[in-house]
């Protein structure tokens, strides 16, 4: 059974970092692209970052881009989600997913495997 589990969220300062882990169980995820997305109160699911399978090409939605730096230890089978200079507007459930079918990244429905999220809170 996979199990994919999110951590490393919380209550920032507007202006600070935090760094987000997904781990992965009962599935190898080097064999998988993976991505980032979240969801606000009453808002859709929106794509955050995505990671190819060995780590050589990042995409990265235009709100986060310049502040937030997705990676990957396929080793320690975890993706990793760097969010740097927070807004907040990032404000939101952080989940990770596996990419099942192929095309385009941002896609929530080409993502399987969501975790339960991790909720992080960003302090004006």
């Amino acid at each position: 059974q996979v199990h994919m589990v999110e951590s490393g969220g919380g209550l920032v300062q507007a202006g600070g970092s935090l760094r987000l882990s997904c781990a992965a169980s009962g599935l190898t995820l080097s064999g998988y692209g993976m991505g980032w997305f979240r969801q606000a109160p009453g808002m859709d699911r929106e794509f955050v970052a995505a990671i190819s399978r060995s780590g050589d090409r990042t995409s990265y939605a235009d709100s986060v881009k310049g502040r937030f730096t997705i990676s990957r230890d396929n080793a320690k089978n975890t993706v990793y989600l760097q969010m740097n200079s927070l807004k907040p507007e990032d404000t939101a459930v952080y989940y990770c997913a596996v990419q099942i079918i192929g095309g385009v990244e941002g896609r929530p429905d080409n993502y399987g495997f969501w975790g339960q999220g991790t909720q992080v809170t960003v302090s004006s």
